[in-house]
């Protein structure tokens, strides 16, 4: 490996063990007891000034409590790293209950083991569908494309026309009370609230 390539990857693992570090809440010296490394080596390693060992790596992964490998995670990939999905190729996505005039199209994906958001185009064609309850951890977002639908929440109702917009807490029951108007289209974003663990 050429010395720059080499630089360049001892500053991407210290910058990757640093964040992951913060986002823990846990001290340099908390890590270094932990990795039975010096206070610091673990500060040279952050601050790129150290090549560590992959001995040293694996305990430092562990210390932070993350597989070795997350701490590689997005080395050498392009700068500003984006997911194109072209109209009509979002992956189908079955969910319980919509087998029937209801379809979930993926528009992306997240990388790793903890999803952090799903974003889906949901389409519905047929006017006598009975729908699910649902409840799912996050905050669910609802943009409305097109159609006219009655979405319930909780105990309350919500006429959704295009161009209207709902935000609510997943985990309260909630789904399509009555269809009004089809073909309906919507956009939701349902974002997780747990923390990520890489």
């Amino acid at each position: 490996m050429k010395k720059a390539s080499v630089e360049s990857l001892d500053r991407h693992l210290g910058q990757r063990i640093r964040d992951i570090r913060l986002r823990n809440k846990l001290t340099i010296a908390d890590v270094a007891q932990i990795a039975e490394l010096s206070p610091g080596m673990i500060s040279k390693i952050e601050n790129g000034q150290a090549t560590a060992s992959l001995d040293s790596l694996v305990n430092i992964a562990n210390a932070l409590g993350v597989a070795i490998g997350s701490l590689f995670k997005n080395f050498g990939a392009p700068a500003g790293e984006a997911r194109l999905v072209k109209s009509g190729e979002g992956m189908e996505v079955v969910r319980r209950g919509t087998s029937r005039g209801h379809t979930y199209h993926l528009l992306s994906f997240d990388q790793g083991p903890r999803k952090r958001f799903d974003p889906f185009l949901i389409s519905m064609d047929d006017a006598s569908e009975v729908f699910p309850t649902f409840e799912h951890d996050g905050t669910e977002f609802i943009h409305m494309l097109a159609g006219r639908l009655e979405y319930r929440h909780g105990d309350a109702t919500y006429l959704l026309e295009p161009g209207d917009s709902l935000t609510f807490n997943g985990q309260v029951p909630h789904g399509p009370e009555r269809i009004i108007e089809v073909p309906i289209r919507f956009l939701t974003v349902i974002v997780y609230d747990s923390p990520v663990r890489e």
